[in-house]
């Protein structure tokens, strides 16, 4: 019994420095740039931009290979400031700015198809085939992807109501303050 917990113990020491090693040597280098680019977009994984997810959305606007302002749900802000980042312009008049939504299922319209179902990328939808749905609405990233599969139009966009626990203070506009001279007492 001694001999093969010292055996297993040999052979995991020794397979693990094989791995430590070739962890190291065949370490692939990532562009630091789209970690930063990756780290700016929200996360949603919604494929909005024409990207599978933000890591390949953030690899090709680290490469210079497309647009900044294809990010919905980072509205504006997020398309300034990775224009920003990336030293270039971005022209913001397409850019609609919203507020935060999210899906709902209009019940008297539902037939229960289960395309939007299919369509979520973060499993905020719940139902059955031939079932009526609903939505999670805390889950929902409002991508709006379930809303252009449904059928019926049973899907709509509605902002998120504001309360109590999820209102914040809004920001402070930034005005240029022109530089008056100093009114003193003559002496």
């Amino acid at each position: 019994m001694l001999i093969a917990i010292s055996s297993l113990t040999v052979m995991g020491i020794v397979l693990g420095s094989l791995l430590g090693a070739a962890a190291r040597f065949l370490a692939v280098q990532e562009n630091p740039l789209e970690e930063e680019l990756k780290a700016m977009l929200p996360g949603s994984q919604c494929g909005q931009c024409g990207y599978v997810g933000c890591s390949q959305y953030a690899a090709a606007l680290a490469r210079g290979d497309t647009s900044v302002t294809l990010c919905a749900p980072g509205g504006k802000a997020v398309v300034e400031a990775l224009a920003k980042k990336l030293g270039v312009t971005a022209d913001l008049s397409e850019l609609e700015e919203k507020g935060p939504e999210y899906a709902f299922i209009i019940e008297g319209l539902c037939i229960g198809c289960t395309r939007c179902i299919r369509e979520c990328s973060v499993d905020a939808i719940l139902g059955a085939n031939k079932l009526m749905h609903s939505v999670i609405a805390e889950a929902c990233h409002s991508c709006g992807k379930c809303v252009k599969v449904c059928p019926t139009d049973a899907i709509v966009m509605v902002p998120v109501r504001v309360t109590l626990a999820n209102w914040h203070w809004p920001k402070p506009e930034v005005e240029h303050i022109q530089s008056k001279p100093k009114v003193g007492y003559a002496h």
